[in-house]
């Protein structure tokens, strides 16, 4: 796998490099961007194998939210299924493993996470990168980590975790502090095996009556971005895991979405006076993508395949960005002139760190205004 493949032709300052579910997990974290949900019931393996999403790069094949309870037994079938078809394809050399992105299952529950492992053959497991586990708390999430353990042994493979936080006991202020610390207790514990850490954006608005509207981020809503931020405050210090942004719920697909001409915009000044770049539901998307850098969170839930671009293209670092986050991981100490202010060495590593991370995954471009070019549309 390797970012931007909807956009051959960019020439990238450096261009992001290949990684697949054996790529070093501290790298790994940073390179799943979007990460595309569709319900287990979709046989999704011969758009794989037809490069359908060329800017697809990790999905999850959900048994909870997105599928009946009813249609469960089905879909944990066609996920076998799937699996199967990989595996076949890349044996007849149809489809080449690097060209399989980054496979996960959104399991419903304990028991449904143990009855679907069952179902896994040796064969199965090398298409795996992980499961999400929803509704992650205090009550199950030492159940889940330690099946997951027990999986980890039985294949022999590196199979991933990635808790999703989005129940009423972190999104009520009377019971968060308490639940995320006991959650993070379990995965203190199990951090290895921790890929992402996902959030309930939806979820949290469920608890107050709440969704947002096309014209304005979660960050308005102001009782789901206290939660946002509690749980970044809980995972992100020190750089501890990475936490992907809340889904983004709105798409609108033109006939043709193309810049006729391509404007040459500093894109973050254009998105937050609230120009228009493309449409409301994109320029939404990418206002909030903004906001969720500025906050900490590293990538984004996706369910539409027109935001896969748009997510992973702005991960892209900036020349500027790049120059001076190498500039404060190789000085010593003290302050000195960056790009377009001051670096202060020590307190600027964090962030330079994850900058090196994510130009590692997404690439290198020249400048803001080159990120509509990336987007390719």
């Amino acid at each position: 796998m390797k970012h931007h493949q909807y956009n051959p032709d960019f020439k990238f300052v450096k261009a992001p490099v290949d990684f697949n579910k054996y790529t070093d997990r501290s790298l790994l974290q940073y390179c799943l961007g979007a990460t595309m949900y569709m319900p287990g019931t979709k046989d999704f393996a011969q758009a794989i194998v037809d490069k359908k999403y060329p800017g697809l790069t990790s999905m999850v094949m959900c048994f909870e939210d997105a599928c009946k309870e009813e249609d469960v037994p089905a879909a944990e079938i066609n996920s076998v299924h799937v699996l199967e078809t990989l595996g076949q394809k890349v044996d007849n050399g149809e489809l080449a493993y690097e060209d399989i992105p980054l496979i996960f299952f959104r399991v419903r529950s304990v028991d449904q996470f143990k009855h679907f492992s069952s179902m896994l053959k040796p064969e199965h497991v090398k298409f795996i990168t992980g499961f999400n586990f929803p509704k992650f708390n205090d009550l199950c999430a030492r159940d889940y980590m330690e099946h997951l353990v027990e999986l980890n042994k039985k294949f022999g493979e590196v199979i991933y975790g990635m808790p999703i936080i989005e129940d009423a006991r972190v999104a009520f202020k009377e019971t968060r502090v308490s639940e995320l610390m006991a959650i993070k207790k379990v995965m203190d514990d199990y951090k290895d095996l921790i890929l992402n850490v996902r959030v309930g954006g939806t979820d949290f608005s469920s608890c107050f009556g709440v969704r947002r509207g096309i014209n304005y981020t979660i960050y308005d809503v102001m009782t789901v971005r206290d939660c946002l931020m509690d749980i970044l405050n809980f995972f992100t210090r020190n750089n501890d895991y990475t936490v992907s942004g809340p889904v983004w719920e709105y798409f609108r697909v033109n006939k043709r979405m193309k810049f006729e001409d391509l404007p040459k915009v500093d894109i973050q000044d254009t998105l937050l006076k609230r120009a228009p770049v493309v449409n409301d539901a994109v320029d939404g998307l990418m206002r909030e993508l903004i906001l969720d850098q500025a906050n900490g969170f590293m990538g984004k839930t996706c369910i539409h395949p027109t935001h896969l671009n748009y997510i992973n293209g702005m991960l892209a670092v900036t020349q500027d960005e790049y120059n001076d986050a190498y500039q404060i991981l190789h000085t010593s100490g003290g302050v000195i002139k960056g790009s377009k202010g001051m670096n202060e060495i020590k307190p600027h590593t964090n962030w330079a760190t994850k900058i090196m991370m994510r130009a590692e995954a997404y690439g290198v471009i020249e400048s803001e205004k080159s990120y509509l070019e990336l987007f390719g549309v």
